[in-house]
């Protein structure tokens, strides 16, 4: 198959039209059409239906478009890895990671990594979902449960656990619960059971809601759980994390926590000598080595 053509299919399968593809390709759409025509007539297959609104994938264009999809990423790696300089870390980085961890633990401590290397470019993407690593949906992840894909490098970077917090303010004017069933006279803040979260977490508030609580607020992330118990409105489940970011939380109930919650860092193994990588990945264990330090100190406190 004409590797020319093939780019040019990919193109159009992407954007579903010809007039689109060829605008990203500096191409006339006769001559897009041209190159697809060829490329069907090689193959002795229709890759697409025609229709008004644009074009569709038949069942041969969509096992091509899968292998080109495919191609297209692997060449993206190795162009990343071509680009890597030998002294320098620069690019782009595509980082995934749940919205709790990269708002609340990760974003605030990017200025010292762009201190260090102000020509990389971080695109965080924020996703409860796990996006395909091996398929470069992203370069780097930082989940809350190992990784199950395969052909990936990952480490183990830390524990979390769920715990209770409520601000000094909401405490002066509601008390402090002393046991689990004084939560019955509070207002209870967190993710819904229902909503998508790590199974420990869930865990806990079912137990919590067991307590006949006098009123809830649920939010669908922990960073707008954040945001409700600092504002006073209740005791909030929150991972342990924000304890060094937020020390004026005070921790209630100091007996009742979920099961513990491993968080991984991964990346593929075809990435293993990316410069960017390396820098990223040595940031975030620099930055949980100083954490458990931090804690280490408040628990000695």
């Amino acid at each position: 198959m004409d590797w020319d053509k093939l780019r040019i299919f990919h193109a159009v399968a992407d954007a579903g039209s010809l007039t689109h593809a060829g605008d990203a390709l500096g191409l006339s759409q006769s001559a897009v059409s041209r190159q697809i025509r060829g490329l069907e007539e090689s193959l002795g297959t229709t890759l697409f239906h025609r229709h008004a609104r644009g074009l569709i994938l038949t069942e041969q264009g969509e096992l091509l478009f899968d292998a080109t999809r495919s191609m297209t990423k692997r060449l993206e790696t190795a162009a990343a890895r071509i680009r890597d300089s030998e002294d320098e870390v620069y690019g782009e980085l595509r980082v995934t990671t749940t919205t709790a961890f990269g708002t609340l633990w990760l974003a605030p401590r990017l200025p010292m990594l762009y201190a260090k290397y102000p020509e990389l470019r971080i695109d965080l993407m924020l996703e409860e979902r796990v996006l395909d690593l091996p398929m470069r949906e992203a370069d780097v992840a930082i989940r809350m449960k190992e990784p199950s894909q395969a052909d990936l490098i990952r480490k183990r970077l830390m524990g979390v656990r769920m715990r209770l917090y409520a601000s000094p303010e909401y405490l002066r004017q509601n008390g402090t619960p002393t046991a689990l069933p004084d939560m019955s006279d509070h207002r209870l803040v967190c993710q819904h059971a229902a909503a998508h979260q790590v199974a420990a977490g869930a865990a806990l508030v079912r137990e919590l809601m067991t307590y006949a609580v006098r009123s809830t607020f649920t939010v669908n992330n922990y960073f707008g759980v954040l945001q409700a118990v600092v504002n006073n409105l209740g005791v909030g489940v929150l991972p342990d994390y924000l304890t060094e970011d937020f020390p004026q939380l005070v921790r209630v109930l100091p007996h009742v926590e979920s099961a513990e919650v491993p968080v991984f860092l991964a990346y593929p193994e075809e990435l293993r000598h990316s410069k960017r990588v390396s820098a990223f990945r040595d940031f975030v264990l620099d930055g949980v080595i100083a954490y458990r330090r931090q804690r280490s100190a408040m628990s000695d406190e």
